[in-house]
């Protein structure tokens, strides 16, 4: 069966930020296909995550990659950009297949990790994987977003994993999972710093979260904690919407169970999927996927204000259309810098406390920064978070 992986890399774009290396990663017995790019290094070494989807492509997985190098030089971190993905229906996939998968592509990143690519979770790859891709890798260091129950006490990048034991004299360090929400936290502060940098009141603003994966369950218990009205929230089966707000706790117990769903809730209306981008709320999060806001969509989005919680989840000149009809779009590489803000607090050993103050400190001015930049020179707020993040890449510090 021919794989698709690539059928889009000619549209990958190569300029004096990189990308530096395009690896290919293949199994036949496995039968599965991977691809890992590594944009840019000159900060330090390549970060970002990698994902498991039927339909990631190379160029895909590009554009991740360039988003991180841009997103961790804003966020002011040692790191440069890389991304991984998997073509593979994680579906389907059995958790025995899959983490035959992930040990497999751990193993044959070694020559990459975690001296030149540090990875982390994404799309459909979550703490458990993270675990086995370290172990498979042979390196603690070979990834963030592992379980807090998986320590060393070994300092370096070469380092061997240890469960919770280790030298004594070394600083022990523990994962710190994306599941404690780090991610979701850095979104919702993105766009509490967005209401206030505009004098607007978080209290009573509807909001509205398309995917309600790790990222969209925290940013809902966030903003609704900061007074927000959360009236809508999507995944794969469709939108639940209630106009009178939807409270957190219900929803994240339909979706703890196996094949749980937000539409299976009684707490409000089930529309279909793609209707909650047509919403009439004050903000809207794309918290899943990439370029869910599309050619045939982004004339009938009606929020004020969009505050990107995914990667990529539109092109740049749908941004500028909503530009054009005063919509402000809050770019990924500032909303959810929170991940990998909480990436560089595990390699450092630091704990969830320490972690979530370092998001907060990092984000919010950086959100009041980029819309100051914007207003002052008449730019769109990713070209203003663009100019500074490249000045950043291109000078090396």
């Amino acid at each position: 069966m021919k794989n698709e992986l690539f059928i889009d890399a000619e549209n990958i774009q190569f300029d004096e930020i990189g990308p530096e290396l395009i690896v290919k990663v293949y199994d036949p017995k496995l039968g599965y296909h991977g691809v890992v790019v590594i944009d840019n290094r000159n900060l330090g070494v390549a970060k970002g995550g990698f994902r498991m989807t039927p339909h990631v492509t190379a160029y895909e997985v590009s554009r991740l990659a360039r988003g991180m190098t841009l997103k961790n030089a804003l966020a002011g971190l040692p790191f440069g950009g890389g991304k991984g993905g998997i073509r593979y229906d994680h579906r389907t996939v059995t958790p025995k297949q899959k983490q035959l998968i992930v040990e497999d592509f751990a193993r044959k990143l070694k020559g990459l990790i975690p001296e030149f690519y540090i990875s982390g979770p994404d799309m459909n790859i979550a703490e458990r994987e993270m675990e086995q891709f370290a172990r498979a890798n042979g390196s603690w260091d070979a990834c963030t977003g592992k379980p807090a129950s998986y320590c060393t006490r070994s300092t370096g990048s070469t380092s061997s994993p240890q469960a919770g034991s280790g030298q004594a004299g070394k600083k022990k360090r523990c994962g710190l999972p994306h599941e404690l929400g780090s991610t979701g936290y850095g979104v919702a502060l993105s766009t509490i710093a967005a209401a206030e940098y505009f004098k607007l009141d978080i209290k009573g603003m509807s909001v509205a979260i398309a995917g309600y994966g790790n990222v969209g369950q925290f940013a809902h218990k966030f903003l609704q904690e900061a007074g927000a009205k959360v009236v809508a929230v999507s995944d794969s089966q469709g939108t639940l919407f209630n106009e009178k707000g939807l409270d957190w706790r219900p929803l994240w117990q339909k979706k703890t169970k196996r094949g749980g769903t937000v539409t299976s809730s009684k707490a409000g209306k089930v529309l279909a999927g793609d209707e909650i981008y047509e919403l009439d709320v004050d903000v809207l999060i794309p918290a899943a996927g990439s370029d869910v806001i599309h050619d045939k969509n982004v004339s009938k989005v009606k929020a004020s204000i969009i505050v990107e919680g995914a990667n990529i989840p539109m092109k740049p000149h749908h941004e500028e259309r909503l530009h054009k009809r005063d919509v402000l779009v809050i770019p990924d590489i500032i909303a959810n810098a929170g991940g990998v803000i909480s990436s560089y607090a595990e390699l450092k050993g630091y704990d969830e406390a320490k972690m979530f103050k370092l998001i907060k400190q990092k984000i919010v001015p950086n959100v009041k920064e980029i819309l100051r930049v914007m207003e002052e020179s008449k730019m769109l707020p990713r070209e203003a978070a663009l100019a500074i993040a490249r000045e950043r890449v291109l000078r090396g510090s």
